[in-house]
């Protein structure tokens, strides 16, 4: 963003606050259910683990090239930790008023590592009582789908705002490299809100089914605290400092840290992870490191769990030492805050309005329990965000499934809902 842009928290009266309620839902634009679950069976058939998205990438950018988007590569690098090069594709459809609101469209392109416990292959893509089946069917092929159909679909609208696409790299990795060098290169810069197509039911806070709106989510740190003891000969232990027996105290008081509460997100969370330290026979293992997971809500910032841990230490009077830090990253902003999206914004409204258009019922309202590149456009970018995707079960896991109904109706939503809002 530049010095003289607007800044990103003074530009909701930029645009009218009131999505249009008075379109003919007949003129609406509504995607083929056919080449939607085409679509989705050729990307589930196409293995894309996270951090080899190479094949995935062409095939998306093939097919919006071939509709004629103009889409582009756009190129994530990270060489200091994970050695990563891999690419996002990006498309825009430019509407017709430059004062009318950006949609930004996310979804990500990449699944968990292959797990081995599927009976079938698992990339098959089967259909069977409404379910496709495959690894990432659900998390987020489903959701990848949908909103390529919707874009394509809106090329035909006469939209007054545009519409960004971004088919994001490394979701399911450790730091989210796709959306974030999105944010960093200031490609999502000139967007007013977002729509990302995860999963939603499955992980919301409370039990809730489609069609369903998820307005925020937790975030999460994740401590990496080193505690530093003293060795000794292992017949003699009350000679030295045991750094492992002193971690292992530390996680379970960190497990019982009392951490926030938010009347939408819940409470917050914490979960010892793992503890690494000793390697010597005989020795009184001299230093240990801790992992914990935190998961926060909003109110509760980055310094605000460093100072839980240190006084946690304080409280323990243990006799290592011990230094609180966080997982090493690859920039200092790549962190996953909480964010709660008002239920009045302009998009929310457009997207109630729309599901009750396509699905016949009002949605459902609820929060998600976890984080994803969600967090980093609701954060970190600052931009309204909703998810809404497809429901299905095990993601993450052999058996995964999406319902192949719920694919449609959310790209159908989701069309629906960009008309609304951009006008």
């Amino acid at each position: 963003m530049t010095d003289d842009a607007t800044p990103r928290g003074d530009r909701s009266g930029d645009f009218d606050s009131d999505p249009d309620t008075s379109l003919d839902l007949d003129a609406a634009p509504r995607v083929d259910p056919d080449e939607t679950i085409d679509l989705l069976q050729d990307l589930v058939r196409i293995p894309s683990p996270y951090f080899e998205e190479a094949e995935i990438s062409e095939f998306v950018y093939d097919w919006l090239d071939a509709r004629g988007h103009d889409p582009e590569y756009h190129h994530v690098s990270e060489p200091d930790i994970t050695e990563y090069e891999g690419d996002n594709v990006v498309a825009r459809l430019e509407g017709s008023d430059p004062d009318a609101p950006t949609l930004l469209l996310n979804a990500h392109m990449d699944t968990v590592k292959l797990v081995e416990d599927w009976d079938e292959d698992p990339c098959s893509g089967r259909i069977e009582d409404g379910k496709l089946y495959g690894q990432g069917a659900c998390d987020m092929k489903g959701g990848l789908a949908a909103v390529m159909v919707a874009f394509d679909a809106l090329a035909d609208c006469d939209l007054a705002g545009d519409v960004l696409l971004t088919a994001v790299v490394d979701e399911e990795g450790p730091y989210g490299l796709g959306t974030d060098r999105l944010i960093r290169d200031g490609v999502v810069d000139d967007c007013d809100a977002a729509i990302v197509t995860e999963p939603g039911p499955i992980l919301a806070q409370e039990d809730i089914e489609n069609p369903a709106l998820l307005l925020g989510a937790r975030g999460r740190y994740f401590y990496d605290i080193d505690v530093r003891g003293q060795a000794a000969h292992g017949s003699k232990p009350e000679t030295g400092v045991n750094a492992v027996v002193e971690a292992g105290r530390l996680a379970a008081a960190l497990d019982d840290l009392d951490v926030g509460d938010h009347p939408k997100l819940g409470s917050g969370s914490t979960c010892p992870l793992k503890i690494e330290g000793g390697s010597q026979t005989l020795s009184v293992p001299e230093r240990a490191r801790l992992m914990v997971d935190r998961h926060v809500v909003v109110g509760e910032t980055l310094e605000d769990a460093r100072a839980d841990a240190e006084r946690v230490v304080e409280e323990l009077g243990l006799e290592s030492e011990v230094d609180v830090g966080f997982r090493e990253s690859p920039d200092e902003g790549i962190r996953y805050g909480p964010y709660v999206t008002d239920e009045d914004h302009p998009l929310v409204s457009a997207l109630s309005d729309s599901t009750r258009a396509v699905a016949g019922v009002d949605p459902a309202y609820g929060y998600f329990s976890s984080v994803g590149d969600f967090n980093y456009l609701g954060d970190r970018a600052g931009l309204p965000t909703v998810i809404v995707g497809p429901d299905g079960e095990n993601i993450h896991a052999a058996g995964e499934f999406v319902f192949t109904d719920d694919v449609v109706d959310v790209a159908d939503i989701v069309a629906d809902a960009a008309v609304r809002f951009l006008g």
